[in-house]
């Protein structure tokens, strides 16, 4: 018999995105390389695994019967090397998405302690909101969504990474008293924010409809932009803590007593419960990694 792993690999990699490009990106290798090992299996079982043409990829219903199997035979693979602890064996691309606030916390320590464990596997590294790493982890465009709730959309597979508190800063410089402050007095300036369509931005926007005055809500998709603009005095903020954790230390932001923030954000490790074995590891090492982080904080 001279089936082998690649070939297996390539058919459920195939299969499960549909895609011949998709499936060469996420193994690592060429389409051409792709097309090769399912021709060699098709061959050897003298079968017709998918119908395929310029525009689309489809399962024949061999190929469809023969999928839970080829699932197992993979997994039964890995589970077998990882026993024996070889996990550089692994071959192949983790395709990671990630919000913003996982790259200001735990994200560096995160990836040196997954390519400690498997040196073969290349991270694709993709930041976005929350409501778009959702969306591709549906189509199967990223195997592990590092994001905060609420999600759109089930995954099979979750690790919960904890939570980060939200807290009102501002520059020194912009004159606020000490003491809590009163709504009105609080939102005297812009108040910077997270992206229009966020739990955080929705929750900020319904509790100033309460002042009796017109405020100034400045929405942003990057936070690293938001962070450098309270700095500068050009605005008050309501960001996580501890992504300011160091500016308050520094004296460069000044924390405001207010009795009210959004809800703290709930994040979670989302994936294919039936991915492979290191994208499975990967959520588990994002859920130490956060437990660390926390406790460090």
């Amino acid at each position: 018999m001279k089936i082998n792993f690649k070939q297996i690999e390539a058919f459920v990699a195939v299969a499960e995105l549909l895609s011949f490009r998709q499936a060469a990106e996420k193994l690592n290798t060429t389409q051409p390389n792709i097309s090769s090992r399912l021709s060699a299996l098709e061959s050897q079982l003298d079968v017709k695994l998918m119908q395929r043409d310029s525009a689309s990829v489809q399962l024949t219903p061999i190929g469809e019967s023969l999928l839970p199997n080829a699932r197992s035979v993979l997994q039964s693979l890995e589970s077998f090397v990882a026993t024996a602890g070889q996990e550089h064996l692994f071959e192949g691309t983790l395709r990671l998405g990630v919000t913003e606030m996982i790259v200001h916390s735990w994200l560096g320590r995160f990836l040196t302690a997954f390519k400690d464990r498997y040196a073969n596997i290349d991270v694709d590294l993709i930041v976005d909101l929350s409501s778009s790493l959702s969306s591709m982890l549906s189509n199967r465009s990223i195997d592990l969504a590092l994001q905060s709730g609420p999600f759109s959309s089930e995954a099979t597979g979750n690790v919960e990474l904890g939570q980060f508190p939200l807290v009102w800063v501002c520059s020194p410089g912009l004159g606020y008293s000490s003491g809590e402050l009163s709504l009105e007095a609080l939102v005297k300036h812009p108040v910077l924010t997270h992206a229009r369509g966020t739990l955080p931005f929705e929750q900020l926007q319904r509790h100033i409809a309460q002042a009796q005055q017109t405020i100034r809500l400045v929405p942003s998709t990057n936070l690293a932009a938001c962070l450098h603009m309270t700095c500068g005095g050009l605005g008050i903020a309501c960001m996580p803590e501890a992504m300011v954790r160091d500016e308050l230390k520094a004296g460069v932001l000044t924390r405001l007593d207010y009795p009210w923030v959004p809800e703290p954000l709930q994040f979670n490790a989302r994936y294919d419960a039936e991915s492979a074995l290191y994208v499975t590891d990967a959520a588990g090492l994002a859920g130490v990694t956060a437990t660390a982080f926390e406790l460090a904080g």
